[in-house]
């Protein structure tokens, strides 16, 4: 049987693991905020926001784009779950655009002729979250010119393509977008066992992503209601959630960057493969 999908696991993978775990930090330790700066740095974005699933991603990027009761989150009806849960996670509603029959994506042309209807109707979604199927970006060109023509808000599941390129830039540097999510779950392309990750270009959008991720907690002086009382002090600004990724999370996604283009050329290489095959 051909698997949907298989964790490829190192000797290298398996020592950064143990390393953290005979280390002083298991949590909130050095290794995520070096694993998010590698997926920044590979996607070229400005931000990155890692969290325990891209499940947990999805809804902080949601929160954080202000969603809520009486909001509309449109995506399509290929995907996973979690594409329309975070929005009701968020109390909005959920609808879907047609896809395109040729790539299985957000089809642009549907999602045009749909967002006139909703204007019309005074109906018009808050967010679109356009789904990239099998590392194959939507086209996110004419979905972005048409966020901004209707003021809408664009948040990419990328959940499959980390390393993927769309017109020659990398998937995740939200050039037509206000936040990409990415997946480390084991069949997908990398993994941390569990984990997710959002970038953004906007510093403002990565800091409510980055508190909602850990319970709406800050110790930004600048964040607070009056100074501090020591250095032990944190304030709860905001409502949040426990989405943190943990050390060995990230220790493992760092390991498994290392090998990103290893990865994705034996994939190519299959797909390659079944193309000439299945002709």
């Amino acid at each position: 049987m051909i698997p949907y999908g298989r964790q490829d696991i190192s000797d290298e993978d398996i020592a950064a693991v143990v390393a953290v775990l005979r280390s002083d930090y298991l949590t909130q330790g050095p290794l995520v905020p070096r694993f998010e700066a590698a997926v920044a740095a590979r996607v070229r974005a400005a931000h990155a926001v890692a969290a325990n699933s891209a499940t947990s991603a999805l809804h902080m990027a949601c929160m954080a784009l202000g969603l809520g009761p009486g909001d509309w989150l449109w995506t399509v009806p290929t995907t996973f779950v979690a594409s329309a849960n975070c929005g009701l996670y968020c109390g909005a509603e959920v609808d879907f655009v047609d896809i395109d029959p040729v790539t299985y994506t957000m089809c642009s042309k549907a999602l045009a002729a749909k967002l006139q209807v909703a204007r019309e109707a005074g109906r018009l979604p808050k967010v679109i979250v356009p789904v990239h199927l099998c590392g194959q970006s939507a086209d996110m060109e004419a979905i972005g010119h048409l966020a901004r023509t209707y003021g809408v808000k664009v948040v990419e599941d990328a959940s499959h393509s980390i390393g993927a390129d769309h017109q020659g830039r990398p998937v995740g540097d939200c050039r037509h977008s206000d936040i990409c999510v990415f997946s480390f779950h084991p069949v997908k392309i990398i993994t941390t066992a569990e984990g997710g990750l959002a970038t953004t270009q906007d510093a403002a959008l990565a800091r409510r992503m980055e508190l909602a991720r850990s319970h709406g907690i800050t110790r930004e002086p600048s964040e607070m209601t009056h100074a501090p009382d020591g250095p032990w002090y944190y304030q709860q600004v905001s409502l949040g959630y426990n989405y943190r990724m943990t050390e060995m999370q990230a220790a493992l996604g760092l390991s498994q960057m290392a090998r990103l283009d290893q990865f994705l050329a034996r994939r190519r290489a299959l797909a390659a493969r079944y193309r000439v095959l299945l002709s």
